[in-house]
């Protein structure tokens, strides 16, 4: 039976759509099963403006090419479309499209919900019927995903956190059982996953898409990623998803010159193809295509109640020039190097996201100087709620990574993060970036015996909880994994049975997740000026930091000393804000973390009045080699 004349389309949707407004394309794009006059098939639908005809061929025709072609649209859209009899739930099919030169090309469906598990490239017909269970956590979202909330996240690689013992990934149906109770455990806000989109090479980690609209087949279907997401919601853990609408694969299938034409890309390379990944920009002029990722982003929010998205490579959006040679990259109408039309991309996505769900979080992974990443677009700024604070990270691996005989000399680096602390709304990365590429793990880059290195890492990881900022954290790096992260393999979980170091780094991020959660000073105005205050940031003989974390109401004031080097210093005198007694209730050099056990008893210090570091009252105690000391006052 041939293909029956039929659409989904309104004039004002078709107006939307070439008008680069239309955030819920997929709603009519793509494939979607229905019944039309009594019988059962799918209407597909596509844009192809180039394409001299488009047919549809699947298991439903034997993949005939001559079957089932589409109609093209009256209005110039270039939109194809019609309804295939017996198109069912569960058959594979792709477009066959004739370019106006006459050669064919076989393409998968850019709006599919699912697609075929790689290597196999074929779209499935799709439509879940899954019911959402996640009401209370959606009726409560600002008090668990607002800025004034804490944020300790979790960034996952669902391929390879744990893997069964034949070697295989777990599924999305096997994380329910063993990811969310463990991040539950640990004490984390939320879970950040890499892109869980359909990407063809396993070893790209999911940031080279083919399917924007489709979850990974590997793992199971999308209702067992929405059962997932649902699980997480019930245990009060928010979920984040990776995006990436900063280019894509040139797989034949995919985007890449779709109907024959750069359709989705630039027909200039210049402007159109990625010399760091060999991959395709989005031509963010293209009207059609802004509607394509618009809709893309409102879909992850609304139909899989991601709690926020992730938008990588931001800073190869913004310019031009980007790993770019002079007379590589074509300048602005302007003559700059900004991407005006990215820049006008990005804003709108941000403006219209925060209108539709205010209590979700746009976060940034952007690495330049780019002013107002954070900031609302009508003060000027690229509307984000977040952005990933890459220089405080860069900076502080640096510090740590270096003799602590020799911090004394580079004490500007762990200290200028405060700088600029409060110019963006950071967030305060060790990502699956910082494990990779011969970098090794983060605690191989930590100096000293094994002892020392352990030490390091828990100091690195208090002066984290304990800086202005929300928190990530890449799996494995919870407890130490002592080799680089392997996307083949799982994280290495026996460590945690064979080092008793692994065992006492984990409780410590446990109780620091808890100490962050419950004292409002830590994260209240965490982006906010007021929120901290140096005590002795000049003591950069001896390579110690001493300040006030603040929520505004002074009985919550938090008080950290950290002292970065392998060295005991006796009778170190701080001043505090103000007099009493100052309990030490987080030491992360406490026996149970692995650290040397002084002060195992948590001891209560009565201030003196000392004048010290400006202030009229202060305290003295020895600090313990390589470790963090945090106190609160107690009340009267």
């Amino acid at each position: 039976m041939s293909t029956i004349p039929h659409s989904l389309y309104t004039d004002f949707d078709i107006s939307l759509f070439r008008s680069g407004h239309h955030f819920k394309m997929y709603e009519k794009m793509g494939a979607h099963p229905l019944e039309l006059d009594g019988q059962a098939g799918t209407y597909f639908s596509v844009w192809a403006p180039n394409a001299r005809n488009v047919a549809v061929i699947g298991d439903f025709n034997f993949w005939s090419k001559d079957a089932h072609a589409l109609f093209p649209r009256w209005d110039g859209s270039g939109i194809w479309e019609g309804f295939v009899p017996g198109a069912l739930q569960g058959h594979r099919y792709k477009y066959l499209i004739t370019t106006q030169w006459g050669y064919q090309i076989e393409k998968a469906d850019p709006y599919a919900r699912l697609a075929e598990i790689p290597p196999k490239t074929a779209s499935i017909i799709w439509k879940d019927d899954y019911r959402w269970n996640d009401q209370k956590w959606k009726a409560n979202l600002s008090l668990r995903n607002s800025l004034d909330c804490p944020m300790s996240i979790y960034e996952v690689h669902l391929g390879s956190w744990m893997r069964n013992a034949d070697g295989t990934s777990l599924s999305y149906r096997q994380m329910i059982e063993k990811l969310v109770p463990y991040v539950k455990k640990m004490g984390y806000t939320h879970v950040e996953f890499m892109p869980v989109m359909e990407h063809p090479f396993f070893g790209s980690w999911g940031y080279q898409i083919t399917g924007y609209y489709a979850p990974s087949s590997r793992y199971g279907s999308p209702e067992d990623f929405k059962a997932l997401i649902d699980a997480f919601h019930s245990e009060d853990i928010g979920v984040i998803l990776d995006w990436v609408p900063s280019h894509f694969p040139g797989d034949l299938h995919g985007l890449v010159r779709f109907d024959g034409t750069a359709l989705y890309e630039h027909e200039d390379p210049r402007k159109g193809f990625h010399p760091d990944w060999n991959s395709f920009i989005f031509n963010y002029g293209r009207y059609e295509v802004r509607s394509f990722l618009f809709s893309n982003a409102m879909y992850w929010i609304e139909q899989f109640h991601a709690d926020g998205l992730r938008v990588d490579a931001v800073a190869s959006m913004l310019y031009l020039d980007y790993s770019r040679k002079p007379g590589e990259w074509v300048p602005n109408p302007f003559g700059g190097k900004e991407n005006l039309e990215a820049i006008s991309f990005l804003r709108e996505l941000n403006e219209f996201i925060y209108k539709e769900h205010p209590d979700i979080q746009m976060i940034a992974e952007e690495s330049t100087a780019f002013p107002k990443v954070s900031r609302p677009v009508y003060e000027g700024g690229l509307g984000f709620g977040l952005k990933w604070m890459m220089g405080w990270m860069h900076d502080t691996l640096n510090y740590f990574k270096r003799d602590p005989i020799f911090r004394r000399y580079h004490h500007g680096e762990i200290t200028f993060s405060l700088v600029y602390a409060y110019t963006e709304n950071f967030t305060l990365p060790f990502s699956h970036d910082e494990v990779v590429h011969g970098k090794g793990s983060l605690l191989s880059r930590m100096p000293g015996d094994l002892w020392q290195k352990f030490a390091n890492l828990r100091a690195i990881f208090g002066y984290m909880f304990t800086h202005p900022g929300s928190k990530l954290m890449f799996m494995g790096s919870e407890f130490g994994q002592t080799s680089e992260w392997n996307h083949d393999a799982s994280v290495r979980w026996d460590q945690l049975e064979n080092l008793n170091f692994s065992k006492g780094l984990l409780q410590l991020i446990i109780d620091l997740n808890k100490l962050y959660r419950e004292q409002e000073a830590l994260y209240k105005k965490q982006y906010k000026p007021e929120g901290f205050e140096w005590i002795e940031v000049n003591d950069w003989q001896q390579s110690v930091l001493s300040y006030v974390r603040k929520s505004g109401n002074p009985d919550q004031d938090i008080v950290v000393i950290a002292n970065f080097t392998p060295i005991i210093r006796k009778n170190y005198r701080i001043g505090v804000p103000s007099y009493g007694q100052w309990k030490l209730i987080l030491n992360t050099d406490d026996a149970k973390y692995g650290g040397s056990g002084m002060h195992k008893n948590h001891p209560k210090i009565s201030s003196e009045s000392i004048h010290w570091h400006g202030r009229e009252d202060s305290i003295s105690i020895d600090l313990p080699p390589l470790a963090v000391l945090i106190f609160k006052k107690i009340k009267k």
